[in-house]
């Protein structure tokens, strides 16, 4: 699976580009399908390899960071499977929201009640968009 699609990249690159202390929204989730790990990644370096955003490897202590794209796309595990996009990952709040419901959740959510509190929490609420059933039948 190509984990970063062009268009990503184009995105993740132009976020990359921007002042450091953007809080952009995230543009691509990824995640290992046998394990508890994810990224909600916002930002592409130039260098083409180092991207940022929120990291949870699955131990109950997400944090905001960097991580390779090379080595995302290395890891296989059981039965040779590797860390996949979620192709139905839609953002609807800026890093900050999903690194706040993270914190209190323990690992990265996209439980609108959480992500709403945390809004509201950050003083966000303007990014609050109303419930989706859609998303409730997801959890």
């Amino acid at each position: 699976m190509i984990l970063i699609t062009d268009d990503l990249r184009a995105r993740l690159l132009a976020n990359g580009a921007v002042a450091t202390g953007t809080n952009h929204v995230p543009v691509v989730k990824l995640f290992n399908p046998v394990g508890a790990a994810t990224w909600l990644l916002t930002e592409l370096d130039a260098d083409g390899d180092t991207l940022f955003g929120l990291c949870d490897l699955g131990f109950g202590f997400p944090e905001l960071g960097s991580v390779s794209l090379a080595e995302l796309q290395s890891v296989k595990g059981p039965l040779g499977l590797g860390i996949e996009r979620d192709h139905h990952f839609a953002p609807r709040y800026p890093l900050s929201v999903y690194a706040e419901a993270a914190r209190i959740a323990g690992h990265i959510t996209e439980a609108e009640r959480l992500l709403q509190h945390a809004a509201a929490t950050l003083a966000l609420s303007q990014f609050e968009l109303p419930p989706d059933a859609a998303d409730d039948k997801r959890r």
